[in-house]
C-alpha cells in the first residue's frame, strides 16, 4: 500500500503491537463478551497489517465477512438494553461500542476498495474475453471500475473521520496524563484507561493514514 518500506514496517510494528495487547487482554478478561471483544479486535489488526502488504488477497470476501459481522457485533451490543449488563453499559461504553462497530466497518470498506483496486489495475489479459465485442460489453457502468471512480470520495471522508478520532483520542490521553490520583488501585485502572487511548488514537491514525492512500 506504501511505497516506503519504512512507513509499511513502522505501521506493520504498530498493527501487530495492538493485536499482541488485545490478544493478552483476551486471556486476562473474565467475561465471554471481553474476550470476544478482544479477539475481534486482535484479528482486525491482522487484517490490517496483511493489507500493508497485499497479502492474502484470496480471502478478500471472508475478511469482509468478518469485519462485516464484527461492526454488527459491536452495534448490537451498543444498542442492547440495560438488562444485558455483559454488554457494554452507561452511555461512555455504548459510544465506544458505537466507535468500534464503525472501526470494524470502517476495515470492511477498506478490503472492499483494496479488492475493487485490484481488479481494476489487473491486465486485461488476465480476463478471458472471447472477442472485442464482449470486451466493449464488460466495460458497463455495473463494473468494478465504476465503483472506483466514487471511492476516492469515501477514502477522503474516512480519512478525515478517522483523523477525528485519533486527535479525540490523544486529548483523552493528554487528559488522563495530567491528572494526579493518589490510591494505587485507581492509578493502574487509570494506567489501563491511557494504555487503551493511545492504542486507540494510533489505530485510527493508521486507518486515516490507510485511506488516505487511497484517496489519491
Amino acid at each position: 500500500m506504501f511505497n516506503i518500506p519504512a512507513i509499511t514496517w513502522t505501521l506493520t510494528a504498530i498493527l501487530l503491537f495492538s493485536g499482541g495487547y488485545h490478544c493478552l487482554q483476551a486471556t486476562r478478561s473474565h467475561r465471554l463478551t471481553d474476550r470476544v471483544n478482544n479477539v475481534l479486535h486482535a484479528l482486525m489488526t491482522v487484517v490490517m497489517a496483511a493489507m500493508l502488504w497485499n497479502l492474502v488477497p484470496s480471502t478478500m470476501l471472508a475478511q469482509i465477512a468478518l469485519l462485516t459481522g464484527a461492526a454488527l457485533w459491536f452495534v448490537i451490543q451498543a444498542v442492547a438494553r440495560p438488562e444485558f449488563k455483559a454488554f457494554c453499559a452507561g452511555s461512555q461504553g455504548r459510544i465506544k461500542c458505537l466507535y468500534h462497530g464503525l472501526t470494524m466497518a470502517g476495515g470492511a470498506v477498506m478490503v472492499a476498495m483494496m479488492g475493487l483496486a485490484t481488479t481494476h489495475h489487473a491486465p486485461a489479459a488476465a480476463m478471458p474475453m472471447p472477442n472485442a465485442h464482449h470486451a466493449m460489453s464488460a466495460a458497463t457502468p455495473s463494473t468494478p471500475v465504476a465503483a472506483i471512480d466514487h471511492s476516492p470520495d469515501v477514502a477522503i471522508a474516512l480519512t478525515g473521520l478517522f483523523g477525528a478520532a485519533a486527535v479525540v483520542f490523544v486529548v483523552l490521553l493528554l487528559r488522563y496524563r495530567v491528572a494526579g490520583i493518589s490510591h494505587r488501585h485507581a492509578a493502574a485502572s487509570r494506567l489501563s484507561v491511557r494504555t487503551e487511548h493511545g492504542l486507540e488514537a494510533l489505530g485510527a491514525a493508521v486507518m486515516a493514514l490507510m485511506f488516505a492512500t487511497m484517496s489519491a
